[in-house]
């Protein structure tokens, strides 16, 4: 195949050689002494705040002198004095260089000196928002688990961070809307049903009852079937293992992690209204509110609150939404204090589930988008609830303490059937069942991170403590009588009657407690930096007989894992990277196909060797990577499940973003990946092609600034998929699939208010194809034509 030929060591070796050597060269031009900046326009404050955080500098500033004053947009290398007179430009004032940073002051009166004592004055402080790179689509710092906050060049691994600009410029409704312009990413699960689930780097993660998701850094808080994104101000991708940096999931995040930071207070007042459609008939509307109060503008309030009701572009399908999340925040002098309330509860009718074929049926051709055989007496529920506080306190300047307390709770009800394939001709047979889950998350931890030298070496350390708990109870009653359905010519069903399960017993439970030790090791002003951590993780587990009560499974197994990464920067802009990194992940669960259903597997352990480059060039970055990761894997014998084979995944990934013109921004990459089923106790799979993972996979989104209509920006996402096999024998599999999305959004001026139109068309070509695989082979097909648009005003 082609990419074991690519991967091949001497065509490796040579490729990744070329490709480094024109990157370096490069990179190697761009002008000493100046800094990526841009800084959009408005008001002055703002822009100086950025650029302090973006040249990383120190400004000094009387309040009084730039309030109400704008400031124009800057983007491209500037050196800080270069960029500070561009801001200050036409407003009679000037930047006095210190030499421990700068002092602004009005040109005409040079004899006022702004000294430490003068109540106007203040230190430009950091947003509690992180700077973005060019075209704003991407952030320049993201939260790494027990590392803290890191720049992306300083980071020993792949990770991408999409900004909430982006968010709203795509109108994404949930996370799998965010990630799927990620080359490495894509959805495992059917859209139109009630959760998200991904693969990254061919591995799925939130595809159980547990989520995966991480809330600001910590797990058990997210929502716990799909994340909304309207509350979201950024989504943090991290590739690979990550058990040593965010602990252990609860469900096994092998290929990466997804961490969502909540929108928390901005430093400037906002009132943004928006109000949206979506085919067939959805209607929705959400406030965004934001707040800051106190004499020194210490306590913040961030409140997002959505509605939305209507008819889907799926056959029978409604859907209700709503959700209200309120984010809190203390910036004091030395204590920092966020909590974050959520709730969010989203009801279907007509859900889509994945479609299994019945044994010895081929994959038939993938159906009509629209069409969609779940009857509209079939519905399920969704309601999550969650809290989290995190604290932080500076028992002096290079000694901090933090600690967070947190947890979900989750409440589902369902009515809905495993659709199996009986035909080449689409037939399908479909069970219905009625079930109701509990799903309850607790999470806590504590530490200390402190910062010293021992001679000329730096060190950043962390010392973590974490445990988190969860507990499942499910109940399910599964219909006496079936009914029958085609996916090409779907029609009505009279309703089966399901009885209501009376009470939903405990079925299993969880804790996974750690303490972890991290340090970051630099020298040459950062230049070299090598950061070690050891995790020592211990997972203990119960599953429980429904009826009885009695524990069937028991485990309590605990094991290090370690994680060492380095980085390498020649230049300011240029980032070499390595780590080898470990996992570990609970045990996956036999699926309800197999006759050991319900059996929880021990856990297990990952590892990940990885090197990269990461290349800032100032109005675009691009990063390679080139990874393996190997992981023990699930496999049916005898319609027996266990964990006794292994996966391994072996890629090259390339990512870029930011702005390619003055006009035109990017946003894509690709990823090769050559995944084997290594180890196997049956002849037929060995080195096979795990389930659901394609070969190639790669997108490419841009933006252009028409500029004839300044104002007008148009909008194209392009995504392609290789083949996927649907079985271990890789006898049967769907077709590679290329879908491309249009868009384009208008800001104007409205009685003196800031309104912004979006409008978008998913898979413009209406195309029909089958979207992925999940674990257990059951196959998604991807949505009709879809029609989006938005009004969003700034009161």
């Amino acid at each position: 195949m082609f990419i074991n030929r690519f991967l091949s060591p001497a065509r490796f070796r040579y490729s990744l050689m070329v490709f480094l050597l024109s990157w370096l060269s490069i990179a190697s031009a761009v002008e000493s002494g100046k800094k990526p900046i841009d800084i959009a326009a408005g008001f002055l404050s703002i822009s100086l705040t950025q650029l302090a955080s973006q040249a990383d500098i120190s400004i000094v500033v009387n309040t009084d002198l730039v309030k109400n004053k704008s400031a124009k947009a800057i983007k491209g290398l500037y050196t800080p004095e270069n960029a500070l007179a561009t801001l200050l430009s036409g407003h009679n004032l000037k930047a006095e260089n210190t030499g421990t940073g700068f002092v602004i002051k009005a040109v005409a009166n040079d004899e006022v000196v702004l000294n430490a004592i003068d109540i106007n004055a203040k230190v430009v402080r950091k947003s509690l928002q992180t700077e973005k790179y060019a075209g704003g689509q991407v952030a320049k710092q993201g939260r790494v688990g027990i590392l803290g906050n890191r720049d992306v060049m300083d980071t020993p691994f792949n990770m991408t961070n999409f900004t909430s600009d982006y968010i709203d410029d795509i109108q994404a409704e949930t996370l799998a809307d965010v990630v799927a312009t990620d080359p490495s990413i894509r959805t495992a699960h059917v859209s139109g049903g009630m959760l998200d689930s991904f693969r990254i780097r061919g591995f799925t993660m939130n595809e159980g009852n547990l989520g995966d998701i991480a809330f600001d850094g910590v797990y058990g808080v997210a929502s716990n079937y799909r994340v909304l994104a309207d509350y979201v101000d950024r989504v943090e991708v991290i590739k690979g293992p990550a058990s040593m940096i965010y602990g252990i999931s609860p469900n096994s995040s092998v290929g990466g992690s997804i961490n969502i930071v909540p929108k928390r207070a901005l430093d400037e007042d906002l009132t943004r209204l928006t109000a949206s459609y979506a085919s067939d008939s959805q209607l929705k509307g959400h406030l965004d509110l934001s707040r800051r109060f106190g004499d020194d503008e210490q306590f913040g309030v961030r409140f997002n609150g959505t509605v939305s009701d209507g008819d889907t572009e799926r056959e029978n399908q409604s859907r209700e939404v709503e959700s209200w999340a309120l984010a809190l925040d203390y910036q004091g002098e030395k204590l920092r204090v966020t909590a974050d309330l959520i709730h969010q509860k989203e009801d279907l009718d007509a859900p889509l589930r994945h479609l299994w074929l019945a044994s010895g049926v081929d994959v038939p051709s993938a159906p009509d988008g629209e069409h969609n055989i779940t009857q509209d007496w079939e519905w399920s529920k969704v309601d999550d609830k969650s809290l989290l506080v995190k604290a932080e306190y500076d028992i002096h300047d290079q000694l901090t303490f933090f600690a967070d307390i947190g947890g979900g709770r989750t409440r589902v009800s369902r009515l809905f059937g495993y659709p199996s394939i009986t035909s080449a001709s689409g037939d399908v047979t479909v069970t219905p069942s009625n079930a109701d889950f509990n799903v309850d998350r607790y999470t806590v931890s504590t530490g200390l991170r402190g910062w010293f030298d021992t001679g000329m070496i730096n060190h950043n350390m962390t010392l973590q403590l974490t445990e988190y708990r969860d507990q499942l109870e499910k109940a399910t009653i599964n219909a006496s009588s079936s009914y029958l359905n085609n996916l090409y010519s779907p029609t009505d069903q009279a309703e089966i009657i399901v009885a209501n399960p009376q009470h939903a017993p405990r079925v299993s439970e969880s804790r996974l407690r750690g303490i972890a030790l991290a340090d970051t090791l630099s020298i040459l002003d950062d230049r070299v930096q090598l950061t070690l951590g050891v995790r020592r993780q211990q997972v203990e587990s119960d599953s429980f007989n429904a009826s009885t009560g009695a524990v069937t499974t028991h485990y309590n197994e605990s094991a290090l894992t370690p994680m060492v990464g380095i980085v390498f920067k020649p230049w300011e802009n240029v980032s070499l990277y390595a780590n080898r990194s470990e996992g570990l992940s609970k045990g996956d669960i036999a699926p309800d196909s197999s006759a050991n259903a319900g059996e929880v597997f021990e856990p297990y352990k990952t590892k990940q060797y990885e090197v990269g480059a990461k290349v800032d060039f100032g109005e675009f970055t691009s990063t390679v990577s080139l990874f393996q990761i190997e992981k023990p894997s699930y496999q049916t014998v005898n319609n027996i499940s266990s964990v006794s084979g292994e996966q391994r995944n072996r890629g090259i990934e390339m990512n870029v973003f930011g702005q390619l013109t003055s006009d035109i921004r990017v946003l894509g990459g690709f990823m090769l990946l050559d995944a084997e089923l290594n180890k196997t106790n049956n002849p037929a799979t060995k080195g096979n092609t795990p389930v659901g993972v394609a070969e190639r996979q790669a997108n490419i989104s841009a933006e252009w600034d028409m500029p004839m209509v300044p104002e007008l920006i148009w909008t194209a996402n392009l995504i392609y998929t290789g083949e996927q096999y649907v079985n271990q024998t890789n006898t049967q599999k769907i077709p590679s699939w290329t879908r491309l999305d249009l868009g384009a959004r208008y800001g104007l001026l409205v009685a003196g208010k800031d309104v912004t139109i979006r409008a978008g068309i998913h898979n413009v070509f209406d195309r029909d194809y089958w979207s992925g695989v999940d674990t257990w082979s059951g196959m998604a097909y991807g949505a009709p034509r879809t029609f989006t648009v938005s009004t969003t005003i700034d009161f």
